[in-house]
């Protein structure tokens, strides 16, 4: 939906192009403005007129545009008091509770709401999808909050929350600070949006809270996979282990997409190491090595089927009902529901805790005092403990992740007097797998930090030039450690260090 940039004003226009999660990191990353293009222009101001139309010479219930909503949908509103309708909708719906949506990801909604309604199939004004992206394009971001959806009839309670501003109400972030949009809307000299028919109901049904946090973290779950080979091909050499197991030969005949990938990652990191290349004393290595490829690309391949969903549905029309003004029909069907993103979330969580999961036994095998390795991996064993504790951390996170990535979407409860008889419960699945993938990052902190130290002890011998170099980086914010010291500030260091880090997308996205 978003087209080539240009250049000359920063600027992506919304059309037909479909949105990537490339061009997504490029808006992200360059801080590109959005606009819609005629053709979007004309689809929106086509189908609102459309709806006025059929509301001037047709007096028949249409549901959630001259009706009441969920189980109140047989209540017929007068047309005079359809804005009143759209308000009283927005209003009574920003129940949310809990935490405040981090700030990257309402954005994200704001982005994907806008395009969801460019289509042209859900009767909204112009002048409300433009005020969406001046919030957008100005950093004004609205105050939403985690918990409050069921993930089936939209996100209903964090959408309204994120449309309250449209109507003079609520709270936004602006400029680091949180203030009514009393104050935002003087400011930039804007009124109220009155709302016409139905455009309530398609501000709040839709899925763009799942969404958002779904483009999030697949981001971040890309990168971490990226990581993952590169800390796992760290620890392989710390720990001495043998290059065999990650020949091409040896994957060509059990060629999942995902492994593929992973012993072609392992084999270019690695490339030039003299630990890898030294003569073995050992046959084997353990699964957490040997397997990597297996487990780390099974992971992979998750990520692709999740992508795919989540692709899917950020170029899709989730509102209802849906508006077909060429076919003279408007249709209430069910495009808000959660399923498939639900079930995207789930999977999504137990392939990355895998990679959390297998991160930790190495960090166990690292500290074992094995393969000539200190234990604990410090000099003076006994008068320091060394890295005993935070493998110790790391087991506890995944633990946590083990709880974290049991399925929500096995859950339902019904809701709105039985009409909403079953959800997806695709929304906990996100604020989950938020929590469980930041976990990931951290359980690869830990991994990194005995790494780096393991490595050290096997000096004068050196990995490849390239993780000398990416070592050489990291060793500049954590250096050797001695003596016992406070690991929690190591463990946080390493962990922004791999936040901070940046990644090219291609190398990110790309398949073997």
């Amino acid at each position: 939906m978003i087209s080539h940039s240009n250049s000359m004003e920063n600027l992506h226009y919304i059309n037909s192009e479909t949105l990537s999660l490339s061009i997504i990191t490029e808006l992200i990353s360059e801080q590109k403005k959005i606009k819609l293009s005629t053709d979007s222009i004309k689809k929106i101001t086509d189908c609102r007129d459309y709806l006025d139309k059929i509301l001037e010479k047709n007096d028949a219930p249409f549901y959630g545009i001259n009706t009441g909503f969920g189980s109140l949908y047989d209540v017929k509103i007068s047309n005079k008091n359809l804005t009143k309708l759209q308000e009283n909708l927005v209003m009574s719906h920003a129940c949310g509770t809990g935490d405040e949506v981090p700030r990257e990801i309402v954005r994200l909604m704001l982005l994907l709401k806008i395009q969801s309604l460019s289509y042209g199939h859900s009767g909204i004004q112009l002048q409300t999808i433009e005020r969406l992206i001046d919030f957008y394009n100005n950093d004004i971001l609205p105050v939403v909050y985690t918990q409050g959806s069921l993930g089936a009839s939209g996100d209903l309670a964090p959408l309204a929350h994120l449309c309250l501003p449209l109507i003079g109400k609520g709270e936004v972030n602006y400029k680091d600070s949180k203030v009514s949009c009393d104050v935002i809307l003087a400011k930039f000299n804007w009124e109220p949006i009155k709302l016409k028919s139905k455009e309530g109901l398609a501000l709040l049904n839709g899925t763009q809270f799942m969404s958002a946090y779904g483009v999030y973290l697949l981001l971040k779950s890309f990168k971490l996979s990226y990581l993952s080979d590169l800390i796992g091909s760290l620890s392989m050499d710390a720990f001495d282990c043998r290059s065999e197991p990650f020949k091409e030969i040896v994957h060509l005949v059990r060629p999942h997409n995902g492994q593929l990938k992973t012993a072609y990652r392992i084999r270019e990191f690695l490339d030039g190491s003299e630990l890898l290349n030294q003569d073995k004393e050992h046959i084997q290595d353990p699964y957490s090595f040997r397997c990597i490829p297996q487990v780390h690309g099974a992971s992979k391949d998750t990520l692709e089927f999740v992508l795919k969903t989540f692709k899917t549905e950020i170029n899709s029309v989730t509102d209802n009902p849906n508006i077909f003004s060429k076919d003279d029909i408007i249709i209430s069907g069910g495009n808000f529901h959660g399923q498939p993103l639900a079930l995207g979330f789930d999977y999504l969580k137990i392939a990355m805790s895998e990679l959390g999961n297998i991160s930790e036994r190495r960090t166990f095998q690292l500290v074992s005092g094995l393969r000539g390795l200190p234990p604990f991996l410090v000099d003076n064993p006994g008068l320091n403990s060394g890295f005993m504790i935070p493998q110790y951390t790391a087991a506890s996170i995944v633990s946590a992740n083990k709880q974290l990535a049991t399925p929500a979407s096995v859950d339902s409860i019904v809701s709105c007097n039985g009409q909403e008889d079953h959800v997806s419960m695709g929304a906990n699945a996100a604020i989950q797998a938020y929590r469980l993938i930041d976990n990931v990052e951290r359980i690869l902190a830990i991994e990194l930090l005995n790494a780096s130290q393991a490595l050290a002890f096997r000096a004068p011998l050196k990995t490849s030039d390239f993780l000398e170099m990416f070592l050489k980086a990291y060793r500049a914010e954590v250096p050797f450690i001695t003596d016992d010291v406070v690991l929690h500030d190591d463990i946080r260091k390493s962990i922004k260090y791999l936040n901070e880090l940046t990644i090219d997308s291609d190398e990110l996205f790309s398949l073997v």
